[in-house]
């Protein structure tokens, strides 16, 4: 059995990780979990870490007294980085940690960026369009209303800075760590792929990022963990 075992919750962060475990080709185990009507994680992930929330990986040996003891890494930047120690010996997926190293800086800069300026405006769109939906018919025009006032007021500007940025990496390199494909690439899919979303990307704004989501698409990985995990769907 294999030493690694992924938890993946549809259409959720995980799916980072199911794409990376099939780009560095190691054995996993994987169980995969619905959303419920509400759109949350079902109660049984809490049953494998108390947050309850995905991406989850079990990883067994990493207790010296316990070889057999299965470890719970929660965090998608935090899995990434421990599987790029552990997997990626020859630095195929990233670069090696070089302050001076223009490759490694923005390996770096994307890992962290995705989850920490790219990410939150598009969560705060996606809860209040649930809150929406899930008004009652007479409370819904109010709901509309304070979607459409913080809409306009916080989330599209921030969106459109995080894309106006990422737009300008990619119209300099084919990656984000420059020439060749990284674990950077697979963290900042999912915020790419969430933006795009619903009607798509302006394609001439974005040209760029729509053509580098197309290279990451035509991955051999990327199309297993679909086939495994799921398509993202917003």
């Amino acid at each position: 059995m294999s030493d690694l075992h992924l938890h993946h919750l549809e259409n959720s962060r995980s799916f980072r990780i199911l794409w990376l475990l099939e780009e560095l080709g190691v054995e996993y185990q994987l169980t995969r979990y619905e959303r419920t009507k509400s759109y949350l994680a079902p109660k049984s992930l809490e049953r494998v870490h108390p947050s309850g929330k995905s991406p989850i990986l079990e990883v067994k040996g990493l207790n010296p007294k316990d070889p057999e003891q299965k470890t719970c890494l929660i965090e998608s930047g935090h899995i990434i980085d421990y599987l790029m120690a552990k997997y990626d010996t020859e630095y195929k997926l990233h670069p090696k940690l070089d302050a001076e190293s223009q490759a490694w800086r923005d390996y770096d800069f994307w890992m962290h960026y995705a989850e920490a300026s790219a990410m939150p405006a598009l969560v705060m769109r996606l809860v209040f369009n649930k809150v929406v939906e899930r008004s009652p018919t007479l409370i819904k025009p109010i709901a509309k209303g304070i979607r459409k006032q913080v809409e306009a007021v916080m989330i599209s500007k921030n969106i459109r800075i995080a894309l106006d940025l990422t737009e300008e990496k990619l119209s300099n390199d084919k990656w984000f760590a420059g020439s060749e494909f990284s674990a950077a690439d697979v963290q900042m899919g999912f915020f790419i792929e969430a933006a795009n979303a619903g009607p798509g990307l302006d394609e001439v704004r974005y040209n760029n990022i729509l053509n580098w989501l197309k290279r990451c698409q035509g991955r051999a990985a990327y199309k297993a963990a679909v086939e495994k995990g799921g398509k993202l769907e917003f």
